[in-house]
């Protein structure tokens, strides 16, 4: 550590904190150039930028976990890139190489060290990578310049005193079309959650739950998150669906559930009337890992899982063995950890 940076770590949040570098490559003439690290946090982009007028950008969300022997390391940044690049190529962008990708997290961890919070806090670093289309554009068509950039964040344990279980409604909204960009990473996609969110908070829920838009009658994401139960007989299952967005944390959580307590795994429909199937659930992604579910409200009526005060015995299970893996507790699986070095 060369410098004392002045936070209290177990009293972060998830908010943005302007950190010492951040990365940018500007994509020109059919190439990415070769990046830098830069002090400055703020674009100076075009009016005409695609990704102001069209939404022509697309987003990443990943961490970096300090160690009890003090290594900082990424948790499947493979993942991530490889997700970036689908969002990429379905907004007709260039895709950035995985490399690449993974260079560049790496470069801005190392130049933000003393931004990486402490083992033992509960905090971690979060990374944003990001791809947006700018240049001199007016008419509906891909743009010619593009900015590949991350940075991060110190962010904080996301649970303070604890997992507690959370309550959610189910939405008349759609999240996305049937064949829509709901299985991507973009902007779009979280602006039309805005107002959903909103009114399901108004009713004093931790958010909404979207069924699939062509029938309304499957489970398909919890805000923006994926859903997870588990059965009376003890399954592992998640909703199947090209409108869900595939959660990196929801794949590693169906391998651990697999190859490390040893339960059966299936991806399926998840009917929204056929709740009492469950015995536990969860909403999974990078910020909280797990979300307990302790019930979701259908028609007027609260569907309670395990219990409304109390996690379960396997969400609880699960989310300490991804976490014992993140932060250096006990073997990954192969190819899961990027050490910083």
């Amino acid at each position: 550590m060369n410098k004392e940076v002045n936070l209290d770590w177990s009293q972060l949040g998830f908010s943005y904190i302007k950190t010492d570098y951040r990365y940018i490559s500007e994509w020109k003439d059919g190439q990415w150039d070769y990046g830098k690290l830069t002090e400055d946090n703020t674009l100076t982009i075009s009016e005409g930028s695609t990704a102001l007028h069209y939404g022509q950008q697309c987003f990443e969300g990943l961490k970096a976990y300090r160690t009890m022997d003090g290594k900082i390391q990424l948790f499947r940044p493979n993942q991530n890139a490889k997700r970036l690049n689908a969002s990429c190529q379905r907004l007709l962008m260039p895709q950035i190489p995985e490399e690449k990708f993974i260079d560049a997290c790496i470069k801005l961890v190392k130049a933000n060290i003393d931004w990486v919070p402490p083992y033992g806090s509960g905090a971690t670093l979060y990374i944003r990578p990001y791809v947006i289309g700018i240049g001199d554009n007016l008419g509906v068509k891909p743009a010619d310049t593009y900015i590949f950039g991350v940075f991060c964040v110190p962010v904080g344990p996301y649970f303070k005193g604890g997992m507690v279980p959370v309550n959610f409604t189910i939405s008349d909204f759609d999240r996305a079309a049937p064949n829509g960009t709901g299985g991507i990473k973009v902007g779009g996609n979280y602006a039309a959650s805005l107002y959903p969110h909103h009114l399901a908070t108004q009713k004093r829920f931790g958010d909404c739950i979207y069924l699939d838009p062509a029938t309304h009658t499957k489970i398909e994401e919890i805000g923006a998150a994926n859903f997870f139960g588990i059965t009376t007989n003890h399954k592992f299952v998640t909703p199947k669906s090209p409108s869900i967005l595939p959660s990196i944390t929801k794949h590693s959580l169906m391998h651990l559930a697999s190859h490390y307590l040893g339960m059966e795994v299936e991806e399926k429909d998840v009917l929204i009337d056929k709740l009492d199937e469950f015995i536990e659930a969860g909403a999974c992604g990078t910020a909280a890992v797990i979300t307990p579910i302790g019930g979701i409200e259908y028609k007027g009526k609260l569907h309670i899982f395990y219990s409304e005060t109390e996690v379960g015995p396997i969400t609880k299970l699960l989310y300490k063995t991804l976490l014992d893996i993140q932060f250096g507790e006990i073997d990954s699986p192969k190819d899961w950890i990027v050490e910083v070095k």
